[in-house]
């Protein structure tokens, strides 16, 4: 195969979440601007959340405002409500995720709202959008693979979700695996019957490692027809809303990976590596993952 793919970088977002280490804007636009450099053509590079409950991202608005000096890169912004989506609006955000969860309890624990309440904020800000000029709104479904507040997750409402937000306008379906349960005969089943009904709207991936399934998962996606897939340097992230919710796929792992598979992802392997030697540094308190900067590169 030989299709073009998007990894879009999380680790300053998802990534961040968890942390202990405060990093400051400076360090954060110097890990955007490197990452741009080796490839990247779109980094999540912050969210619009309220900094009292995550102070990681005050500085959310100036962060947004560096990286969209970049040329070539699409800097997105990931929110939860609306007020969140608007604040990335006034920042100049041309992409912005709207996350909500297919688990009534997970978004009860992460947003305070039913699910269908935060249906209806997608709702009202694709309106929003749609008199902004261009800006791309993707919508996000946690927990799709199920959770582990609430455990099975029905298929069926995830589908019901994407049709929704998919005649709201989104411009992207993003199915993530917020908690790490989801396999790799689940995910052929589930991206394949959500691609039925989201039609020409891409679909993303954004699975999580916590139990040792994430690249096989990105695998299996792949071989379904999923071009774009969510990954954070070193592995960082989880979601501090729910238990056990640890471990991103590492990005580094996971462009090699997908170029192993004959998928063209536009990076500088080595130049990613380059950088994901600097997390240490930056990062101190945090356990790190991802294989490839310790095994290096397979040669033939």
């Amino acid at each position: 195969m030989s299709d073009a793919v998007t990894v879009r970088e999380v680790g300053l977002r998802d990534g961040l979440q968890l942390v202990k280490t405060r990093l400051d804007t400076h360090t954060k636009l110097d890990w955007i601007r490197a990452q741009s450099a080796a490839g990247f053509s779109e980094i999540e590079v912050t969210s619009f959340v309220p900094p009292s409950i995550l102070p990681q991202f005050a500085d959310a608005a100036e962060v947004m405002v560096g990286a969209l000096a970049l040329s070539d890169l699409l800097p997105t912004a990931l929110v939860l409500n609306l007020k969140g989506a608007r604040r990335a609006i006034e920042a100049g955000a041309r992409k912005i995720t709207f996350v909500l969860s297919a688990s009534e309890a997970h978004n009860q624990s992460n947003v305070r709202r039913s699910t269908d309440a935060s249906l209806a904020m997608f709702r009202e800000l694709a309106k929003d959008i749609s008199t902004q000029g261009q800006i791309e709104l993707a919508g996000a479904i946690a927990t799709t693979f199920g959770c582990s507040l609430q455990g099975h997750v029905s298929e069926a409402r995830v589908a019901e979700i994407a049709e929704a937000m998919c005649a709201a306008g989104a411009t992207e379906i993003n199915l993530a695996d917020t908690v790490g349960y989801a396999h790799p005969r689940q995910v052929v089943r589930i991206f394949k019957d959500i691609s039925a009904i989201t039609g020409p709207v891409p679909l993303a991936a954004h699975f999580h490692d916590t139990r040792g399934f994430g690249l096989a998962n990105v695998v299996a996606a792949f071989d379904t027809g999923v071009l774009r897939f969510d990954a954070s340097l070193g592995g960082l992230g989880g979601c501090p809303f729910a238990p056990g919710a640890s471990g991103n796929i590492a990005t580094e792992d996971t462009v090699y990976l997908l170029e192993c598979l004959g998928a063209k992802t536009g990076v500088d392997i080595n130049a990613l590596l380059a950088l994901r030697a600097k997390l240490p540094s930056w990062l101190p308190s945090e356990n790190l993952g991802g294989n490839l900067l310790h095994a290096g590169l397979a040669h033939p």
